[in-house]
């Protein structure tokens, strides 16, 4: 059978700054390949990779047709119903895979055979591009990204490890970076703010309400998501949008987000949700409780970046999404046609599949790098 997939492989980048990279290429019996690109981070992608390498044995051999059976059956017969980051992650990119080849074996963008677009070009906020050294260097990279042509960049004022109680002192200077970003940019441009799930609901709320002056386009995660009570409360007390989604995977971790009406805008990573479609059948949950989609994108400004436009392009209630400035250079180098971004905006992509291709030369030249040594920091009280 020519859709039969003949071949996994996967390839582990490391693009010069911050975390590796994880893309696999699947390849079926009439000679197509499709790419898809596996969420990870720092210390957690070898990880990843050892799943794909166990899935092998179920996706070669597989109809690659057969995208939605293929999610279904590795949940319940290789992950046995148990879910987590790492598994979701495989599975994301190999779903991912699947819709490319689907796309260039019908001869059309993946976004049409999810229903067509609603828009042709996806709105981008830009990350990865915040110097922390001092206010001064803060104000001045902000004040870069203005200049580049972004409307909205979003980053993490909280100084110090990810810890769920911090000082006093540590919430003011939080709320002076949020001031001092504000003023950098001027009040036409969004800034959201990420808390990356770190405070208790008490410090979440003091700081919601402190930065509001300096109106910020939403408040992302400021509890840990799995405590929707939490988050809903953080909602209930702070006037801004509550965004969360990152961290849940897959419909069913969303559903209680949705009935205690605990965020007002979510964000899932389509490299870990559990894919495009996942993706997709998400946004429609959200919609009927007017509930915005901003999906999280921190892969590679290249296929990660690919299978979110695409989903993004059919989503009635698509509101923003994320690009990662400081690994920009590096899809340049790999892809064969990188994405460009033009005052705020990518256009959707309008070739078969998922319109995006690596070369695989290039790739070898970012190769897999293992973290040094890192001290685990010892908890303080605040």
């Amino acid at each position: 059978m020519p859709t039969t997939i003949t071949k996994l492989a996967h390839v582990i980048a490391h693009p010069g700054r911050g975390k590796n990279l994880l893309f696999v290429r699947l390849e079926t019996a009439d000679g197509l390949h499709g790419w898809g690109e596996c969420y990870t981070q720092s210390d957690r992608d070898t990880q990843i990779a050892a799943h794909l390498d166990q899935l092998e044995r179920y996706v070669v051999g597989w109809d690659a047709r057969q995208i939605k059976q293929f999610t279904d059956a590795a949940y319940n017969d290789f992950a046995a119903r148990r879910g987590a980051m790492d598994y979701y992650s495989a599975i994301s990119g190999l779903e991912q895979a699947m819709w490319d080849l689907a796309g260039k074996r019908a001869g059309v963008p993946v976004h049409e055979l999810l229903g067509g677009r609603v828009r042709d070009r996806i709105r981008v906020y830009a990350n990865g591009w915040a110097r922390r050294e001092n206010h001064e260097a803060l104000a001045e990279s902000a004040q870069a990204m203005v200049e580049r042509g972004f409307t909205a960049m979003k980053f993490d004022p909280v100084p110090g490890p990810w810890r769920t109680l911090i000082s006093r002192q540590d919430e003011e200077e939080a709320v002076r970076r949020v001031a001092v970003v504000r003023e950098a940019v001027g009040p036409d441009v969004e800034i959201l703010v990420e808390m990356h799930r770190r405070l208790a609901p008490m410090q979440a709320i003091r700081i919601g309400k402190a930065i509001e002056p300096y109106r910020p386009f939403w408040f992302e995660e400021p509890v840990l998501a799995e405590n929707i009570p939490a988050l809903a409360e953080v909602k209930r007390e702070v006037p801004i949008p509550i965004v969360t989604g990152e961290e849940l995977y897959t419909k069913f971790e969303f559903r209680e987000v949705f009935e205690q009406r605990a965020a007002d805008i979510l964000n899932p990573d389509v490299c870990n949700v559990g894919g495009i479609l996942e993706l997709k059948e998400i946004a429609a949950m959200a919609e009927p409780y007017f509930v915005a989609m901003s999906p999280h994108n921190y892969n590679s400004t290249t296929v990660g970046l690919a299978a979110t436009l695409h989903a993004s392009a059919t989503m009635p209630n698509f509101l923003i999404t994320e690009y990662f400035v400081n690994l920009e250079d590096f899809g340049r180098e790999v892809a064969v046609t990188p994405f460009e971004m033009a005052d705020g905006y990518i256009e959707v992509p309008t070739t078969p599949g998922l319109g995006i291709d690596l070369d695989p030369e290039a790739l070898a030249r970012f190769p897999y790098q293992q973290f040094p040594p890192r001290e685990i920091a010892r908890t303080e009280g605040p």
